[in-house]
């Protein structure tokens, strides 16, 4: 294939070919609004309260996932807990191994991406985990306060908010 051909069908693919298929449905934003809110804040509230830091960005986007699209896969509690456990401990191992450089950062936000999707446990949010612990220099108790802890919290709350709503199940699947 001549390479003008390549290119121009290169680019042909990033026109979009359908419509955006997200709906605006009110009944969602409120239980993503009350999910979101009682997750973080009760994330928020634990931290205050104890010695332990229970809150972490990328939970707050967890939240959009968990409330707002809680019936994709990516948002179903094995990918939660999940991702988020295969994430951080990729960032600690690069970090421990090699300290914060430039390049270990996007050596282990490729690993756990990579690694996410052959375990099956694929949580966008979770990419940034390494991010998080590797600038932050964080040891490994990290993994248990907030990441295991933290999201399952989430779990439990998604649990609780999302079976409001006669309409839905969730989880759609644990394993």
């Amino acid at each position: 294939m001549p390479a003008k051909e390549y290119l121009k069908n290169y680019v042909g693919k990033m026109e979009g070919s359908s419509e955006n298929p997200l709906k605006a449905i009110p009944k969602t934003s409120f239980l993503g609004f009350c999910g979101g809110f009682l997750t973080i804040g009760i994330l928020a509230y634990l931290t205050n309260m104890t010695s332990s830091l229970l809150i972490m960005a990328p939970f707050g986007a967890s939240c959009v996932l968990a409330f707002g699209v809680w019936d994709s896969p990516l948002s179903q509690p094995r990918n939660i807990v999940g991702g988020h456990l295969v994430s951080t401990s990729v960032g600690l191992a690069l970090y421990h191994l090699f300290g914060n450089h430039p390049l270990v950062l996007a050596l282990a936000v490729g690993i756990a991406i990579g690694l996410m999707v052959i375990t099956k446990t694929t949580h966008p949010p979770a990419g940034a985990d390494p991010l998080v612990v590797i600038t932050a220099g964080s040891g490994w108790s990290f993994l248990i306060t907030p990441v295991l802890l933290g999201s399952i919290i989430i779990v439990l709350v998604a649990l609780i908010v999302n079976n409001l709503d006669h309409s839905r199940r969730y989880p759609t699947f644990w394993v």
